[in-house]
């Protein structure tokens, strides 16, 4: 008998008869027919992956809390940007354990994405008020990488004004977290940006600056008087960036009001666990002369057809896919769904809730800072927040005696630091006090609490924060759960419809593979926590990085990159080192098709590489002839080739190793975009096809949820000749031995929701992740084979097949109708479906992905509403209705105006809402009509603030 509790039949759900009609509708005999006629034989694998074999789903549980026990969650006082929190339950069950959320996509159709899109712009008003900057984004990767998107902004627009345009030195506070400084340092290089790290009361304000950055408060907890520091800057037109703690904020004066035109940092001790590094969502404000360059989302508030206000994703072209090269960010996923819960932490907590929390953690390092004086411990920093700096003499023997009592103190040289959180108690202050005069030898003190706020009344803000109503309603949790799910039944998700987006694979993210990612011993555990505290996340990490090296041929893996596009660039890197370690500086050409992922360019020109664009043919390959001609001329400066595989079009390029040995026959690398390697596993390999190195979606074909938005996790592979140059970490033995500066600021990304990947891999095992692939190859051929009787099909590979998505190409109907695809995308909502990938690679195209944890019903279901709509084209091509009024172009019909007093339309009511009979089972309606987007971009609206302020 088949084991009930086998994980592969749940996560593909595709029976044996079903699958034999799906073969017969293609006209194959078998799976294995079909992939012989989709993958050149050339480059199949011809042998079985070296990962383990399957574990049902308590078989798992069982051995992943094994592991999760070799972790020991010790009471963490490191602070160092990562705090303790306390997560509201109402919060922690619906969302972050919520599918209805994290399964949602990123907000591309609007309409059907207003409940995230409203928790987003919170966000961005949250930020907005705490920083007291007009302008913040929907979030960013964190904190490290946030700065450097900053230092990347004030250099490109440091020729606006500055007097002498070639400034290039930025000056960094050595009392930035050393994470921050590496990071910047990496993404300093290819930009030949000088960096000058020295203490900030040190800054000597020149022209040859174009930006400062300070922490506030300090990496080692002070906080010095930086409105003179921001006010000697700002006489010499220097930008500054200050790195905020956002807890902080409540009491401290806010950035805007010292000056800064920028300020960044991280919302992770807004209730969302440390994880081991993330995920957790950064923020980016900023002066509105930067609204335009701002990386990252920016939710924003337009309107509806019939005059509804609605929420969108405003200023889109500022985004890679529309700027490539020229973007100032290759940022293509940010931090959405912990965004999100930062967000309702504030809304939950209230601005009263908020300063009440920031007040006690002060007053308990107040406290704490008393007892060690009657110990004559002095503390270093003589104004702080919630840091408590000393020294100690015999550091080593404190550390051994705290972590005894299950205690973390960070320690550099010979200071002793402790970050005082919102988990700490009055009872942990004693435990620290006693730990430390048992360490000196004298008797403990009792500590006697202090409810004072000692900070100087002109370092404390006089504004106030969190003034919107929904900061200000929902503080019962009735009503705070009412308000999440009001949001959550906007928005369309996993739970309702398969999402079928070209080139973003949104598969089943299995309950068995996320329980695990809220447990205590893995949410709970500090990103700097000693190495023998942390084996059981270490297991995890060293066992998963060998299935992804294994996965994909190559030789050694960095888990560093903590989004798809952070993987783009990190690969690059450390193509740029191995050149440069080898003497060719002057390789810095990168050769990309011009099919290609608007990423691609953007990662390469951040850099630093000259990029030249390869001709795609009429069947949307490349070009061989142009990139043989290309790489020869190019030969001695070549540095790369950058190639998704299977192609952007969804084929597997015949020529593919030809193209392969061109960029090696020049001196170059090839590097491979995983963005398609849902198609490869355990079929073929980024090795076999002759790539160098590849970045891997992990919240694409390793199950990570996509988080209405993020989060995202993009590790590399590499070959043996480039690993010695994978990233490092300034605390976690990370990378090579010739290592590229940090990429992210934890050392292993985001490393709570590896746990979902390493899952996933666990529990379909070797033959499970290759029928996977099979299956994704499948399904997309079968829906082929139903819709190119309706639909031209763009691309085919020569035996005319598809690999795990095919495009369809609507060009056609416009002239005729009227019709387009955004249209269409519209329409499909009204079917209950989010629409595939819109006019990406090609304008005026859908690129569908069905992945293979899609049913035959739905497949089918999907397919009927494309023939239905097709049929609606047909209607107005052949006059039944006409191209100003037909249920297409209205799409999507709202509930408010299928039950309106009036209907005016040439259609029933039926037809625009009920237009198969499903739908009659089941209905998602669009909380919204099709929404203006030229209004939202020419009345940018990026807050909370009432719309009546902004007539």
């Amino acid at each position: 008998m088949a084991n009930p509790h086998a994980f592969q039949p749940r996560h593909i759900g595709t029976t044996a008869e079903e699958t034999k009609h799906m073969l017969q509708t293609i006209g194959v005999d078998a799976i294995e027919q079909l992939i012989e006629k989709t993958i050149p034989n050339s480059i199949r694998l011809q042998n079985d992956l070296a990962i383990s074999e399957a574990l049902d789903e308590p078989s798992y549980l069982q051995h992943i809390e094994a592991i999760a026990n070799k972790n020991k969650v010790f009471k963490n006082f490191i602070g160092q940007g990562y705090y303790g929190t306390l997560t509201p339950t109402v919060i922690l069950r619906n969302i972050f354990e919520n599918p209805g959320w994290y399964t949602q996509y990123t907000p591309y159709q609007a309409e059907i994405a207003q409940g995230r899109l409203e928790a987003l712009l919170n966000f961005q008003t949250m930020i907005a008020d705490l920083t007291g900057l007009p302008v913040a984004n929907a979030s960013l990767l964190d904190e490290a990488t946030a700065v450097a998107e900053a230092m990347h902004l004030l250099y490109e627009v440091r020729n606006k004004n500055k007097q002498l345009p070639s400034a290039n030195k930025i000056f960094i506070d050595k009392q930035c977290f050393a994470q921050t400084i590496e990071v910047v340092k990496g993404r300093a290089i290819p930009l030949d940006i000088e960096l000058v790290v020295d203490d900030v009361v040190n800054f000597d304000s020149t022209h040859e600056y174009f930006a400062l950055v300070i922490q506030y408060p300090s990496a080692n907890g002070n906080i010095e008087h930086y409105e003179s520091i921001i006010q000697k800057a700002k006489s010499f037109d220097i930008n500054t960036v200050m790195a905020c703690d956002i807890m902080s904020l409540a009491l401290l004066k806010s950035p805007a009001e010292l000056g800064a035109t920028i300020a960044v940092g991280n919302t992770q001790r807004f209730g969302v666990p440390m994880g081991f590094g993330g995920p957790h969502a950064a923020f980016f404000a900023c002066v509105e002369d930067f609204v335009r360059l701002l990386p990252g989302r920016l939710i924003g508030i337009s309107k509806d057809k019939l005059g509804n206000q609605a929420l969108r994703m405003a200023l889109q072209t500022r985004e890679q896919h529309i700027k490539r090269d020229k973007a100032t960010s290759n940022i293509c996923t940010a931090q959405a769904l912990l965004a999100i819960m930062a967000s309702m932490y504030a809304v939950y907590h209230g601005a009263d809730g908020i300063k009440q929390i920031a007040t006690e953690i002060h007053q308990k390092a107040n406290t704490l800072t008393n007892a060690l004086a009657q110990l004559n411990i002095k503390q270093n920093n003589t104004i702080y927040f919630d840091n408590i700096n000393f020294n100690i003499d015999n550091i080593d023997a404190l550390k051994q005696l705290a972590e005894k009592h299950q205690c973390n103190f960070w320690y550099n040289n010979n200071q002793v630091q402790i970050a005082i959180d919102e988990t700490t108690s009055y009872d942990d202050i004693q435990l620290i006090v006693n730990i430390i005069a048992k360490h000196i030898q004298q008797n403990p003190p009792q500590i006697t609490v202090d409810n004072n706020i000692n900070i100087p009344n002109d370092y404390l803000r006089t504004d106030d924060i969190l003034k919107h109503q929904v900061f200000n309603s929902y503080h019962s949790e009735h009503e705070m759960l009412r308000y999440i799910k009001r949001l959550e039944a906007k928005d369309l998700s996993l739970c309702h419809a398969m999402i079928p987006l070209g080139s973003c694979t949104m598969k089943l993210n299995a309950t068995t593979q996320m329980i695990p990612v809220s447990w205590k011993a893995f949410a709970n555990m500090h990103p700097f926590a000693p190495s023998s505290q942390t084996q059981g996340y270490q297991t995890i990490i060293q066992e998963l990085e060998q299935f992804l090296a294994n996965i994909t041929g190559f030789y050694a893996t960095s888990l560093q990159p903590n989004s798809g596009a952070q993987g783009e660039y990190a690969g690059l890197m450390v193509i740029r080192a191995f050149h440069e370690n080898n003497g060719d500086t002057h390789r810095n050409i990168a050769l990309i098709p011009s099919s290609a992922h608007g990423t691609n360019p953007a990662s390469a020109a951040m850099a630093g590489m000259k990029i030249i664009i390869v001709k795609c043919d009429e069947n949307g390959n490349i070009d061989v002839a142009d990139l043989k001609q290309k790489a020869a001329t190019n030969a001695a400066n070549l540095s790369c080739l950058m190639v998704t595989y299977p192609s952007t079009h969804g084929v597997f390029e015949e020529s593919i190793q030809e193209i392969c040995d061109i960029i090696h026959q020049n001196g170059g690398k090839v590097y491979m975009d995983g963005a398609n390697m849902n198609a490869q596993v355990g079929l073929t390999s980024p090795a076999n096809i002759g790539a160098d190195v590849c970045h891997l979606n992990l919240h694409k074909t390793f199950a990570i949820p996509h988080g209405g938005g993020g989060p995202g996790m993009g590790p590399i592979c590499v070959t043996e000749a480039l690993a010695p140059f994978l990233p490092s970490n300034p605390f976690v033995a990370t990378g090579g031995k010739q290592a590229i500066p940090a990429i992210a600021a934890a050392p292993f990304g985001s490393a709570s929701i590896l746990l979902i990947s390493y899952a996933y891999i666990k529990l379909l095992g070797q033959q499970g992740v290759k029928t996977a692939t099979q299956y994704a190859i499948l399904n997309a051929n079968y829906m082929k084979a139903r819709l190119e009787k309706h639909y031209d099909i763009l691309f085919k590979g020569k035996n005319n097949t598809v690999a795990h998505e095919f495009i369809i190409d609507l060009r056609p109907f416009k002239a005729k109708t009227g019709i387009d695809a955004i249209d269409v995308a519209k329409r499909l909502i009204d079917y209950g479906f989010h629409a595939p990938t819109v006019a990406f690679p090609v304008a005026g195209t859908l690129m569908i992905e069905p992945t293979e944890s899609e049913s035959l019903v739905e497949l089918d279901r999907f397919c009927e509403a494309m023939i239905a709509i097709k049929q609606e084209i047909d209607a107005i091509e052949n006059g039944t209705y006409t191209k100003e009024d037909n249920p297409v172009i209205n799409a999507p019909h709202i509930l408010q105006e299928i039950v309106g007093d009036e209907w005016t339309h040439a259609y029933s009511r039926k037809v625009a809402s009920y237009p198969l009979p499903y739908l009659q089972d089941h209905k998602f309606w669009a909380s919204v009509a099709k929404i203006d987007n030229t209004y939202g971009d020419r009345n940018l609206m990026c807050t909370c603030t009432p719309i009546e302020d902004y007539v």
